[in-house]
Parts: structure tokens; sequence; C-alpha cells
């Protein structure tokens, strides 16, 4: 697996004799502009760097050092660390609890919308999962460092499905940057990898929320984009739907996300649908034909799709 190109936006900077504004520059003040301008490249060849290394640790099951960023931030991204409040303890029990019962092929992981599977997204659940042994493993609020907390704590605990769907990151967004995203994206399939050895992994892309585009749904497509690079075409597979759940002008359309965040079932059907070729191949059964989408009520709007 290639490492991800590095590109910095550097961009022409004139050290030589003439200063700003056409003012001569003493030595000092040349020797400033050339401390400030390597003090900046190095900024961003660590923060690059950083999701660099825990790509090349997912693949190599090694232990990632990205657990810090440039000026000696902590990335809280990959650091495993539980939830608060009783009603996180009793869901995290209750995810072990089902993994200690066993007979789990398939498992998707991630926060609240993986949860959805159980709320609006039961009927689909039934449809193309129920009979795969799946498991849910999702929890409201998650980051991936929680993720990453409860896969070392139980959740994957005596289990050995065939295929792992993953889904965590958005919850980061307010909190993070993308490549520190994309580095405990990394961190968790490389805790898959090393628990889950024979499991093939499929990760996706984090959905978008918001009604329309913001600034935290660029720091998400900077953590997909580096979460892409994690797929080897043997153990870890990458595919993004996000296409199917936007408008042309990048909108999230109620009839798919009444929240702009978590599927309804419509949203969920699409879903499952547009991934069950790559379910199906993975965990090496036949693929399920796509549910039937429920009649239109008068007046409803059309997916995005």
């Amino acid at each position: 697996m290639k490492s991800p190109q590095m590109q910095l936006p550097i961009s022409k900077v004139d050290l030589g004799g003439a200063g700003w504004f056409g003012r001569e520059r003493s030595c000092l003040s040349n020797c400033s502009g050339r401390l400030v301008l390597t003090v900046w490249v190095v900024c961003c060849w660590a923060i690059a760097a950083s999701a660099d290394d825990a790509i090349r640790a997912a693949s190599l099951g090694e232990k990632t050092n990205a657990t810090t960023a440039p000026g000696g931030k902590v990335n809280t991204a990959i650091v495993p660390v539980p939830g608060g409040g009783d009603t996180w303890k009793a869901r995290h029990l209750a995810i072990n609890a089902r993994a200690k019962a066993g007979h789990v092929d398939l498992i998707y992981i991630g926060d609240s919308i993986v949860r959805s599977w159980m709320w609006d997204g039961t009927p689909v659940w039934d449809y193309y999962y129920a009979k795969r042994n799946g498991m849910i493993a999702g929890m409201t609020g998650d980051r991936t460092e929680q993720v990453l907390w409860r896969l070392q704590n139980g959740n994957i605990d005596g289990i050995s499905p065939k295929l792992a769907i993953v889904m965590i990151g958005q919850n980061n967004g307010p909190f993070n940057t993308g490549e520190e995203i994309g580095a405990g994206v990394a961190a968790i399939v490389q805790t898959l990898r090393k628990k889950l050895p024979e499991t093939k992994l499929l990760v996706l892309a984090i959905f978008p929320r918001g009604e329309k585009p913001t600034a935290e749904r660029a720091v998400l497509a900077k953590a997909n984009e580096i979460a892409s690079k994690l797929a080897d075409g043997n153990y870890v597979f990458y595919m993004d739907v996000n296409y199917l759940l936007l408008r042309p002008d990048g909108s999230i359309p109620a009839s798919l996300m009444p929240d702009f965040e978590h599927p309804n079932e419509e949203g969920h059907r699409v879903w499952a649908a547009a991934i069950e070729p790559k379910v199906a191949e993975l965990m090496g059964d036949a693929p399920t034909a796509e549910m039937p989408a429920k009649p239109k009520t008068k007046g409803a709007a059309a997916p995005a799709h």
C-alpha cells in the first residue's frame, strides 16, 4: 500500500534583500523570515505525517505513534477513553453481552448513525442483516476514542465475524482536524485487524451532517480521504456512498435524513442497497435482492438519488 502523497501549499517567498513593503531587510529579519517559514513547513509536515504513520501502522499491525500533533497537542481522536453516564455504560455492557452470546457473522461498529439500525433502520436491518447473524455495536455520541476503548473492553471479545462494517468520526468533527480523525479511524482498523485477524473490514465514509454544506463537512471529507487509503484490497476495503444522500447542491434531503444527520427507514434502505454487493462479496454469500421502497405518500419529496 502506497503512503499518501503529502502536498504543502507553499507560496513563493522572497528571502532576498528587499523586505516587506519595499524596505530593506536586516540580517535578523531575513533569519526571522526563514525561521517562520521553516516552522510553518515543519508543522504542516507533522500533521500529514501523523495521519500517514497511522495508516502505515494499521496496515502493518504496528502500534501507532500518532498520539500527538504539532506543538505537543494530544490527538484525542486516538487516545482510548470510555463515554460517560449510566446510559452509555449500560449500552456498552449490552454490546458486550451480545458478543458473549456469540453467533456473530457481521458486526456494524460506530456511533448513533450505526445505532439507528435499531431504530428507524430496523425493517431494513431485518431484511438484509438479521439472517446474517448481524450485531450492532453503535453508541450514541461516540467519537473514535470511545470506539477504540470499547473495542479494547469487551465489544468484540470471543467473536470472529466474517465482516465488520465501520463508520465513525462524525462526532469528532467539532473537536479534531481531518488528519486527526483519519488517524483515529486508522487506529480502529489497526485494533480490529489485531483482535479479529480473519475478519474482513469494510470502512464506510463518514456521513455528512447539516442540511447545507458547512466547514465541518470539509473536515470530515479530509478524514474520509485518509480513511480511503487504509484499503489494501485484501482484508480492508473502503466505500463512499455519501453521494446517494446528497442533492447536487450538496444539501441533504429530509426525505432521507429528517434531522439532516440520521437516516430514516428510506435512508437506511438506500444505504444498505448501495453496499450490498460488496457486503455479499466479503461475506461469501449471495447478494440479497434490493429491498423495495415503500410507496411514496402524496406530496412526499423525491429521494436525492
